[in-house]
């Protein structure tokens, strides 16, 4: 289907939306692609571009790779002509690992017919998940009815189409969204663009006035260490993205005063704050970092560990997940484990709250932001809160490893 006016329009919103919201995603798409590019890669994929794919690329050749480049809502990144030439190309090579030669032949005269196939040849991926093959694919084989389509591949079942009726359909469908006119709808951060919304509504929670329960009621574990100020293993704080670098190197003080603001945030969200050996336990966090003391941790038993541990029974008894985390969390800022509580605190906040990002950087102070922490950034950490040693080591040997120059 030829729709390249709708492309240009849709992508005239779409740089329009980037450079005023998002400038740090609008900078990572690629100027046009030469028109001798296009047919030397169609070429060598041996297939016909549909004029709206030629129209975007003649727009913008992809964008590149990293955590502010332009994704779809779908989360896939936008490729050019390099990467989709890589990325249909194993495509290719696992459909030829799956089929012997009689079966590909097969596969070929259903998809000729417009049937949905695992990988056929004019399949080209224009867009890639990263983490794993998957993808958004554009037919570029004009023998069959599904010619100029959008579909996506997906490894375990392998491509289907309906995802649009044409690229130009696509692409206008990702500038509605950005324009906050479709769901998913866009969150920015620090100049990026995040196809990210919350996943729970808070339901209404039916046990505000329940009395604490007695000792011989069965309560749930809440699963913390013996030590509060156990260190942190680096997995847990993946979700931060470049959030995660200022926790990891600002001085301990600011964390603690950080998590006392995020249990707050939390508590008052979750209806949790209106329990008074919460709020006594959440008054001495405050208090203690105010004054720059360490309080020390209250024992399982007490009061305000009690009341988590029935909030967390309650909660996961009616399916809210949303209030058995932050009971969870909650327990470990109280009990002074302060990078877990600032780690994990806003993984529960995003299931509600789609600008947790922001309200973190501000509990935070508002420190600039440096770049999203690599593996080497772990490697080279020197902070005896945070367990960093498999990257640490993983560093030693790649260097050990390396070539005498």
């Amino acid at each position: 289907m030829t729709t390249t006016p709708l492309v240009d329009a849709a992508w005239d919103r779409i740089d329009r939306w980037l450079l005023t919201h998002a400038p740090r995603t609008f900078a990572t798409l690629a100027p046009p692609a030469r028109e001798e590019d296009i047919r030397a890669t169609e070429r060598e994929l041996g297939v016909a571009f549909p004029p709206d794919l030629r129209a975007s690329l003649l727009r913008h050749d992809g964008t590149r790779p990293g955590p502010e480049a332009l994704r779809f809502d779908t989360h896939d990144r936008l490729l050019g002509l390099r990467g989709m030439v890589e990325a249909t190309g194993f495509l290719r090579s696992i459909a030829a690992d799956l089929y012997d030669e009689e079966e590909e032949e097969e596969e070929e005269e259903e998809n000729e017919d417009g049937a949905d196939g695992y990988w056929a040849h004019g399949y080209v991926q224009f867009g890639s998940y990263e983490v794993t093959a998957d993808g958004v694919v554009i037919d570029c084989d004009p023998r069959r009815d599904t010619y100029g389509t959008i579909g996506r591949f997906f490894d375990e079942i392998g491509t289907t189409f309906g995802k649009a009726d044409s690229l130009g359909a696509f692409l206008t469908r990702l500038a509605d969204g950005l324009e906050g006119t479709a769901h998913p709808a866009p969150v920015v951060f620090a100049g990026r663009l995040i196809w990210e919304g919350p996943s729970e509504r808070l339901p209404e929670w039916r046990h505000a006035g329940a009395p604490l329960p007695g000792p011989g009621v069965e309560l749930p574990p809440l699963d913390l260490p013996d030590d509060p100020t156990e260190r942190l293993k680096v997995g847990y704080l993946y979700g931060l993205g470049e959030l995660a670098a200022l926790v990891a190197t600002l001085p301990p003080e600011r964390i603690a005063a950080a998590v006392g603001k995020q249990a707050r945030r939390l508590a008052e969200e979750t209806g949790l704050a209106a329990y008074p050996e919460l709020a006594h336990a959440l008054a001495a966090l405050d208090a203690s970092n105010t004054s720059g003391t360490s309080a020390s941790a209250p024992p399982l038993d007490s009061p305000a560990l009690l009341r988590l541990r029935a909030v967390k029974a309650w909660a996961e008894s009616s399916g809210d997940r949303v209030r058995a985390a932050a009971a969870v969390e909650l327990a470990h800022a109280v009990r002074g484990s302060a990078y877990r509580a600032v780690a994990q605190i806003p993984t529960t906040r995003a299931l509600y709250v789609p600008l947790w990002r922001d309200d973190l950087h501000a509990d935070l102070g508002r420190p600039p932001l440096p770049p999203q922490p690599d593996d080497t950034f772990w490697a080279r950490l020197r902070n005896p809160a945070i367990d960093a040693d498999a990257y640490a080591d993983w560093h030693r040997q790649k260097n050990a490893s390396a070539p005498t120059p």
